[in-house]
Order: C-alpha cells, then structure tokens, then sequence
C-alpha cells in the first residue's frame, strides 16, 4: 500500500510516517519502480505499535526503546515492565504539576472581578514574572 493508504489505516499522517522513518523508528519504506513508498502489513504493525505508545505519552526516545524489546522475542518483560513503570512516574508528577497550576489559575480567577474595571489580577500575576531586561 502507499503512504497514503498506510496513513489512513494507521491513524497517522503522511508526514509523520515520513518522519519516523526518518529518525529510524520505521524501517525505510519499499519503492516501486516509480519511487513511491510501498508498505506491508508488517509496516502498518509497527505503525499502530509506534501511534499507540505515542498516544500512551511515550517520549520518541522511549517508543524506540519499546520496539526494539517488541521485536525481541528473546526479552525479559521485566525490561518493558520498567520502562512503563518509570513513564508512570514521570505522568504522576505532570499530574501534580499541572493540578498545581490549575490551582492557580482557579485562585486568580477567583479573584478576578470579571467587571467593566480595568483592574485583573490574573493578568496582575502574568506580569509579574520575572523579567528579560
């Protein structure tokens, strides 16, 4: 199938099945004699393999370390098991964060009149960060 075909049966686009070729997550497509890309069903596998672990929140460096233990049949689950255990303890600590700025956000916002006055501390609070004289 072409790029085209293999982008809308995997989820992806185009471009970005050309850039994980690129950057050797995806083995270099097959061409024809016209030098289309040509991928198999083992391509579209790998494919689905990479848009899952990408969805998953898997860092590109992560997701090549993921295919390579996929791909061994010879590995011990254990690896892959601390893979994922070390991404979930980098997602917990983006949950804190990002609840730490929600509370922020919802005080400022609280705080905020929301009237016809000019006075807002939420952009009050914007300014005041540090500043690039």
């Amino acid at each position: 199938m072409n790029i085209g075909q293999a982008a809308r049966q995997s989820g992806l686009s185009a471009k970005m099945i050309r850039y994980y070729e690129s950057i050797g997550l995806l083995k270099p497509a097959q061409r024809s004699d016209s030098g289309y890309r040509l991928y198999s069903s083992d391509d579209l596998h790998s494919l689905a393999f990479i848009k899952r672990s990408r969805d998953l929140g898997f860092s590109l460096e992560e997701v090549g370390k993921l295919l390579t233990l996929w791909q061994d049949r010879q590995r011990a689950s254990a690896d892959v098991k601390a893979l994922a255990r070390q991404h979930i303890l980098e997602l917990e600590l983006k949950i804190r964060e990002l609840g730490q700025l929600r509370d922020t956000l919802q005080d400022l916002v609280e705080h905020c009149q929301g009237d016809d006055r000019p006075d807002c501390p939420i952009l009050k609070e914007l300014a005041s960060g540090p500043c690039c004289a």
